[in-house]
């Protein structure tokens, strides 16, 4: 699969695609990531990306301009084959970004990420170019770099061959989509089996394994209770 990630810093991304899952997936040929700079899709000498909002208002807002032609450009064709490309932009007024929607990416052949800078990006960009607007938290960010990285990683992982033992990937939380209710995983543990007076739970170490998945499945319960009381709101009564 393909990235395409569309900013006006793509020194940014120097190194952070280097590391983990994206860098194996890369490594194998299984993913191909590339960076490109808003600016070299400008038209003025100024290379201008950005203007003040129609209406008033604090800031500046990207141009549409520069963002249709780079995405227009990046955007791959291949003989008329039909191709999944998905045209993101990240922005804190997009839709939540969750597991089912990097497992629905995961399915593109192409994901094109545009960041967005100041007060936001032309929405006629949103309304007429972008399959999806997407938002990584109900937080503001400088720019959509940083979510960009997010929404890679949690894609990547997804790709088949990226992570070597598959399988895990469906006890990660939230990995479920067809679950009543979203949890996060239960507790992990690893050895010692006693630091500082602190004992493991002693099913982990009956060899129980039917006893095991029992008190990992009542231990996710509680601590989406406890740290996702939203998710725990959202299901169906236990």
């Amino acid at each position: 699969m393909t990235f395409d990630v569309i900013t006006i810093f793509p020194e940014f991304f120097k190194g952070p695609f280097d590391f983990g899952v994206i860098r194996r997936g890369r490594e194998k040929g299984l993913v191909d990531i590339r960076v490109h700079d808003l600016r070299d899709f400008t038209s003025d000498r100024h290379r201008t990306v950005d203007d003040r909002p129609f209406g008033g208002g604090e800031g500046m807002v990207f141009k549409p301009e520069p963002i249709f032609k780079a995405v227009e450009t990046v955007r791959k064709t291949e003989d008329g084959a039909a191709r999944v490309i998905e045209v993101v932009v990240l922005s804190a007024a997009g839709r939540p970004f969750n597991q089912a929607e990097a497992l629905r990416l995961s399915k593109a052949d192409q994901v094109i990420l545009v960041c967005g800078r100041y007060e936001g990006i032309d929405e006629r960009v949103v309304e007429h170019l972008a399959t999806a607007e997407i938002s990584i938290g109900d937080f503001i960010l400088s720019g959509g770099e940083i979510a960009a990285l997010v929404v890679v990683d949690a894609v990547t992982r997804y790709v088949p061959g990226v992570v070597g033992k598959e399988e895990s990937i469906l006890r990660d939380s939230f990995s479920d989509p067809a679950a009543e209710r979203q949890l996060v995983e239960y507790p992990h543990y690893t050895r010692p089996a006693e630091f500082r007076g602190w004992k493991v739970p002693e099913v982990l170490i009956s060899g129980d394994h039917a006893a095991v998945r029992d008190w990992r499945y009542q231990a996710a319960l509680k601590k989406t209770e406890r740290n996702r009381p939203d998710l725990w709101r959202g299901g169906t009564d236990w």
